[in-house]
């Protein structure tokens, strides 16, 4: 898949919670950082976004769980542009390890106004980085 991104996330011992696997609010902290290295990747650094006058909101995740990840496992989370609306997109995140598919996610942001005014339409330069929707999960 061309428009498919991999960051890696080195789990760290403060994430895995007493049952072993990684506590559940550190999926999200991950996708957020995939997101802004996904964006990174494709030309937009998040300051120019920002400087442009341009930031975005998360509005909604859904997350599901197939398997735990704990301390030591090399993971990526894989990021692909789902939907492009008129002021906000979605994104799908897969947490593999080795070729497991261990969680997967989309996520909806919107674009809003770093002045306070509210939302936006999604200007170019974040549609540009977005690029074709191919979602890694059923729409």
């Amino acid at each position: 898949m061309a428009d498919l991104f991999t960051h890696p996330v080195n789990v760290r011992y403060l994430e895995v919670d007493a049952q072993g696997v990684v506590f559940n609010a550190w999926y999200l902290a991950w996708f957020d950082d995939a997101m802004t290295a996904f964006l990174l990747d494709r030309g937009l650094p998040y300051s120019v976004m920002t400087d442009a006058g341009y930031d975005v909101q998360l509005v909604r995740s859904e997350i599901d769980w197939k398997a735990g990840v704990g301390w030591g496992d090399e993971i990526v989370v894989a990021v692909s542009t789902a939907r492009i609306g008129r002021t906000s997109f979605a994104l799908d995140f897969e947490v593999r390890r080795r070729d497991a598919v261990t969680c997967a996610a989309r996520t909806v942001y919107v674009v809003i106004a770093t002045d306070g005014t509210g939302k936006r339409e999604i200007p170019p330069l974040i549609a540009d980085a977005l690029g074709t929707p191919t979602p890694l999960l059923p729409l």
